[in-house]
């Protein structure tokens, strides 16, 4: 069996999140909380991480990058460094779901519905659906993103429990202090994406077909988006026009 060196990648949120991994085996990995700019540290981290573990940028056979929903810039620092490493090193790049990260935290010996949610603010999360059926993470409901409260509602109609992993933000801490009676909210250590399981999601998954075609997940228009569209009433979203002009 060949060997395989992946180098995982997950900026799309507060924490700045870089793995390096072999075979499904944790050889190096860097979670910052605290940091304001992901672009200063992303590529200094990766470096020490390389140097730790004795590896050359040439010996890497993988690039697995987290790419959103999630922040604006934290998402396209993360997606622009993985494609220009992928496209430099002339390597593999897989794009995986940033809330089916955060989804794997939760062990998969519960066959209740896992539901990864971030703030997006106003009183919207980002949110996703989960389930493990066996030993694969299973997609349920494609990641959207929703009032919160709405979403709350809607699993509180579900037949199985329900359980919520992600962080409680003083604007959505309101929203889950009273749940449906089959879900139940996690605790913060649940709360932090993990490098390691980005490079786990992506092991299995096949490599894109064309780096440059690759896009961030924003799920939802950008506030320039949002303004030119207003400017521009007879532009078709989902022909991309915003993309081309710009």
């Amino acid at each position: 069996m060949t060997s395989m060196k992946i180098l995982a990648i997950d900026t799309s949120n507060q924490p700045m999140n870089i793995a390096l991994v072999e075979d499904e085996q944790l050889l190096a990995q860097t979670t910052l909380k605290m940091v304001k700019n992901h672009s200063v540290y992303v590529l200094p981290v990766m470096d020490t991480l390389m140097q730790q573990v004795n590896w050359e940028p040439q010996d890497l056979d993988r690039v697995v990058v987290a790419a959103g929903p999630g922040s604006y810039t934290g998402v396209r620092i993360a997606v622009t460094t993985a494609k220009t490493l992928a496209a430099t090193l002339k390597i593999e790049l897989v794009v995986v779901s940033s809330l089916a990260v955060l989804a794997r935290n939760v062990p998969a010996i519960t066959e209740a519905v896992i539901v990864p949610f971030f703030d997006a603010r106003r009183g919207t999360a980002f949110v996703g659906r989960y389930q493990w059926q066996g030993d694969q993470l299973t997609s349920l409901v494609a990641d959207h993103h929703v009032e919160l409260q709405q979403e709350i509602a809607a699993l509180g109609e579900l037949a199985q429990p329900v359980w919520l992993v992600g962080e409680v933000t003083p604007k959505l801490a309101p929203v889950l202090a009273d749940l449906p009676a089959n879900v139940h909210l996690l605790g913060a250590v649940w709360a932090t994406p993990n490098p390691y399981q980005v490079a786990l999601a992506g092991q299995g998954e096949a490599p894109v077909a064309d780096i440059d075609a690759v896009v961030p997940r924003y799920l939802r228009q950008t506030e320039a988006e949002m303004n030119w569209y207003h400017d521009h009433p007879d532009a078709d979203p989902l022909a991309n026009d915003y993309v081309k002009k710009v």
